[in-house]
């Protein structure tokens, strides 16, 4: 099994840096008046570029508020960033049965500082951020690039998120999916994916590492039904074969 974490709202919550880093670019360029947090918030999991358009930001400057945003954001994103509750205990567990990602909208290079930050890169074996890809999600890019990346196929791949973009991707990687909401989206809002939808990033571990179970369960029982069904597969083969070395005998 492989599992894929997106991060704001999924494992951390960064609601504090991010709004801190928009204000900050907005007043630089003089245009932080009108603009209301939710205006932000509502937001996050789109690319900056997306976000400074969607407040009103005229696309000849929007990367210009982008290179002020992500200038101040690597001076506090550490300090005000925090895991979410139970998604420290979330990944580890989750990596004592399947292989782990990152799929992000953020920065992969201060996504992966982060990470570091807070001791837990060592258990993903890829993050794949804003850089890494030409399409960001909710395309099925992202997905797909981390799939390359660890060499595996879509089978027994699920995407944890938080918010539609996550959901959309996955559905479009042709991978399963568990919508949480313990970030920016509603349970009406992920609901018409037709995912399964948990409390926190934790319960969606426990719903995988449930599902894992029923499958080690009873897979004994379909080795022996293989082994069984191959054992006669065997024998009528050889059956066969006596058979019609018998008839060319008698003939």
């Amino acid at each position: 099994m492989i599992i894929l974490f997106d991060l704001d709202g999924t494992l951390i919550d960064s609601t504090e840096a991010i709004l801190e880093s928009f204000y900050h670019a907005l007043a630089y360029y003089g245009e932080r008046d009108g603009v209301q947090p939710h205006q932000i918030t509502s937001q996050i999991g789109h690319p900056l570029e997306v976000m400074f358009a969607g407040v009103g930001i005229e696309a000849s400057t929007v990367d210009a508020h982008v290179a002020s945003y992500k200038a101040h954001y690597r001076t506090i994103a550490c300090q005000k960033t925090v895991m979410l509750p139970d998604a420290v205990r979330a990944i580890e567990e989750a990596s004592t049965f399947a292989r782990l990602g990152i799929v992000t909208t953020k920065t992969g290079r201060y996504s992966r500082e982060l990470m570091e930050y807070f001791g837990i890169m060592h258990h993903f074996e890829v993050l794949v951020g804003f850089e890494d890809v030409e399409h960001r999600k909710p395309h099925p890019e992202p997905i797909l690039k981390a799939l390359e990346q660890m060499g595996a196929s879509r089978d027994n791949v699920w995407m944890i998120g938080d918010t539609c973009l996550d959901l959309e991707a996955s559905a479009r990687a042709g991978v399963e999916a568990i919508g949480v909401l313990s970030g920016y989206d509603t349970h009406e809002q992920l609901a018409p994916f037709q995912y399964p939808i948990e409390k926190n990033v934790l319960e969606a571990v426990w719903f995988l590492q449930k599902k894992r179970d029923k499958v080690t369960l009873f897979f004994p029982f379909i080795a022996h039904y293989r082994a069984e069904k191959l054992h006669l597969r065997a024998s009528f083969i050889e059956y066969t074969t006596l058979i019609d070395a018998s008839l060319k005998f008698t003939s």
